[in-house]
């Protein structure tokens, strides 16, 4: 087909090399405006955007594509590239700006979309985040028909993954992300034939996958090890589990849940062990063991060797991370 695409991180990236491997004509790349990253704060391309550079293949960056916005110059020149590229349908994959519904009307066969859960479990921004963090035994990915709701068009074709224990968000999205790109492929060559069939959402089943914000990463010592195990997961890479000690901000990448409570008169976040396995730390009628942390500016290290280079005892008291 002649499509439209429109993604911006990496799990969009893999899903636009599998269409454009696959032999579909891209017509028309739409990914977010380039932002500044970095210690120096450059600008820098997504990941999309660096893909369709390297393939040659036409780019748009609007800011916003609301008409009657705050940026209604950006969407005029987007609506011209997106009419000018007389797609016969859009597939769209973590894009990050609203689609109006002039957009939505634009490609003949509409704009299918890459949702990376089971709908309609998890509709919204960070359903990979969520989906870890509720301790859900399995996701998936969604092809969906869009619509002008959040994430409330008609699926077209789903596939579930089982969630592993060692599962980080970063690892499921990997997972996630050719899972999705394969479905897509498979959604546009049953949309060739025209012998998709449109299932509804229940609505009665829906959650809602909240954007992160940096402040629900603070490790919440008056919670439960298994929930704070399953947040480190979750945070991991973006944007981490934090936690503070000794007036210095701590990154924490890897942690499980204990067997066992902790002393009764010992509060939450109390160092409890200190070894080269693993740092122990009282939480909610629980126990929390640390094996990879990292100091700022430095590596992520293994409990051991973060040890090392940290005077970390028995008794030291982690306090919740204000960001």
């Amino acid at each position: 087909m002649r499509l439209i695409f429109a993604g911006t991180p990496e799990f969009s990236r893999v899903a636009l090399e599998h269409l454009h491997a696959a032999g579909h004509e891209i017509a028309l790349v739409l990914t977010q405006p380039d932002r500044p990253a970095g210690r120096g704060m450059k600008l820098h391309a997504s990941a999309v955007k660096q893909f369709a550079l390297e393939k040659g293949l036409p780019i748009a960056q609007p800011r916003s594509l609301r008409l009657d916005g705050k940026f209604p110059d950006d969407a005029a020149a987007a609506q011209a590239a997106l009419l000018a590229a007389n797609a016969e349908a859009m597939v769209v994959a973590a894009y990050g700006l609203i689609l109006p519904q002039w957009v939505l009307n634009v490609p003949v066969r509409g704009c299918f979309n890459i949702h990376a859960s089971i709908l309609p479990r998890w509709r919204g921004a960070a359903p990979i985040q969520r989906a870890i963090e509720a301790g859900d035994a399995e996701t998936g990915v969604t092809i969906m028909q869009m619509d002008a709701g959040l994430d409330t068009g008609d699926m077209l074709l789903a596939h579930t993954t089982e969630i592993l224990v060692s599962d980080t968000a970063g690892s499921l999205q990997d997972r996630l992300a050719v899972l999705g790109a394969r479905l897509m492929l498979l959604a546009l060559e049953v949309a060739s034939v025209n012998a998709l069939k449109p299932i509804k959402q229940q609505s009665e089943a829906v959650t809602y996958a909240h954007k992160i914000d940096k402040a629900q990463a603070a490790i919440d010592w008056t919670q439960d090890a298994h929930l704070i195990a399953r947040r480190v997961r979750a945070f991991n890479p973006a944007p981490g589990a934090s936690v503070v000690l000794q007036g210095e901000t701590l990154k924490v990448w890897r942690a499980q849940a204990l067997a066992g409570k902790p002393p009764a008169d010992v509060a939450g976040g109390t160092v409890l062990a200190v070894s080269a396995e693993a740092i122990v730390v009282a939480a909610l009628d629980s126990m929390l063991a640390i094996t990879e942390l990292q100091r700022p500016g430095a590596k992520r290290l293994s409990a051991a060797d973060f040890l090392r280079g940290f005077d970390l005892r028995a008794g030291m008291v982690f306090e919740m991370s204000s960001r």
